[in-house]
């Protein structure tokens, strides 16, 4: 009978946000493959909780060669726990491969749900919450990292990403000229943690901030693109102002609805009537 794969949340910053099934999954597990087993240790400490299982590491540089090993553990049916250094593994961390290889065995897997720097710096960044997608890290390379801003320029959902803070800088500069200065955005720092900071306003501000220098964890979020309206001819707009006032609307009031209607401003929607007025004269 095969075994059960664990996906452990861990805090991203407090210690008292670690989920209560963290400490029995951690004391139970047959093997915790652990990003930063240093880091794990301290865990542990801070939990009260005593390993009884085999301790391996389990990070970017090691993940495809151990994979193979912590799968055929899985298949003899051990419980393996997967940890990384904070938040939900697989998401920006180790773990997808791992995962994927399991699921391939048809080896059960499931999580003990904690803490993510995601959820929380969209849900603290004041902006939609109701649709988004999170982009992980950008390219380190400048031109990389505008190619891939361009992919999303007219996304309309809420973007989160990840970065660090010595490139912060840079990122937010290169959102600004993408994007446009006036886009929305909040800086999430050291969630959870003793100097945690949200710093929210237009791209182009929040770039000028941070060339000061930022320290820390950081998570930002970015509202998505507005709506695009599709340009409207002077003709169509004559068209609508005639439909509402034949419905019984005053033109003054037709005009200033089909304005909004084509996000354009008024006096470009009374010119238009006002000209096809002189031309039908």
């Amino acid at each position: 009978m095969t075994g059960t794969l664990v996906l452990a949340g861990t805090p991203i910053g407090d210690i008292a946000d670690a989920p209560p099934r963290l400490a029995e999954e951690l004391a139970g597990a047959d093997v915790i493959a652990a990003e930063d087993t240093r880091r794990l240790r301290r865990l542990t400490q801070a939990l009260g909780v005593q390993p009884s299982g085999r301790v391996v590491s389990y990070f970017e540089g090691n993940e495809s060669a151990r994979t193979p090993e912590l799968v055929e553990a899985l298949v003899g049916g051990s419980r393996v726990l997967l940890v990384t250094d904070a938040g939900m593994p697989s998401v920006s961390d180790p773990g997808y491969r791992l995962v994927a290889a399991a699921v391939e065995k048809d080896v059960r897997v499931t999580a003990v749900p904690g803490p993510s720097a995601v959820l929380t710096a969209l849900a603290l960044s004041g902006l939609p919450v109701d649709r988004f997608c999170f982009e992980g890290f950008l390219p380190r390379k400048a031109g990389e990292r505008l190619s891939r801003l361009r992919e999303v320029a007219d996304e309309r959902r809420t973007l989160v990403y990840f970065e660090s803070p010595h490139r912060l800088d840079d990122t937010l500069a290169a959102m600004a000229e993408v994007f446009g200065e006036s886009r929305r955005a909040a800086v999430c720092r050291e969630l959870t943690k003793t100097y945690e900071e949200v710093k929210r306003g237009a791209l182009g501000e929040l770039a000028s901030w941070a060339a000061e220098g930022v320290r820390g964890e950081i998570t930002v979020v970015v509202e998505g693109a507005p709506e695009r309206v599709e340009a409207v001819g002077a003709e169509e707009l004559v068209r609508r102002v005639r439909v509402r006032e034949e419905a019984g609307e005053r033109r003054k009031e037709a005009i200033a609805a089909v304005a909004v209607e084509a996000g354009v401003a008024k006096r470009v929607v009374f010119d238009a009537v006002v000209a096809a007025k002189r031309s039908a004269g």
